[in-house]
């Protein structure tokens, strides 16, 4: 019986797979997926970067969005997301500026540092897409990103 490694400890059989549903299935392959990408990152970066603080910096990629817009378009919660952007800054991979005519707001950037761990993590989740697609098929992968890019109307 195959297994799939989940987490450090956690194994799930292929037959345990099969008796899940849409939403499960969905969520054990982004769990494993995303732990997996955390890993690789991890294992060759002195900056541990978890994927709450990966999710931030995708959002803000190339862009200086004010904190109340990262806020409203990340799902995680408000506080936790001001505690990720000040260890994201005291990482030095984020600068939090001034917004020009507002005293009150604040916008958020990468750094170079920032673009560069971003940049590099991008190519390793690459590397991942590719395995993935020598084991099902580049067919299939290009399959799986145009059914989940759909809008489901839901």
């Amino acid at each position: 019986m195959a297994m799939i490694r989940i987490g450090v400890n956690r194994l799930i059989s292929n037959s345990e797979l099969q008796d899940l549903d849409l939403i499960d299935l969905i969520s054990e392959r982004h769990s494993l997926v995303r732990k997996i990408a955390e890993k690789a990152w991890n294992d060759q970066s002195e900056i541990y970067i978890s994927n709450s603080e990966w999710y931030i910096m995708a959002r803000i990629y190339q862009k200086q969005p004010s904190i109340s817009y990262v806020t409203k378009n990340v799902e995680i919660s408000r506080q936790a997301i001001h505690k990720f952007i000040q260890k994201l800054a005291e990482k030095g991979l984020v600068e939090i500026k001034n917004v020009e005519n507002n005293k009150k707001e604040k916008c958020i950037q990468l750094t170079d540092l920032g673009e560069e761990c971003y940049e590099k993590n991008a190519a390793l989740k690459a590397q991942l897409e590719n395995k993935i697609a020598a084991k099902i098929g580049s067919e299939q992968v290009t399959l799986l990103k145009n059914l989940l890019k759909l809008d489901w109307d839901i």
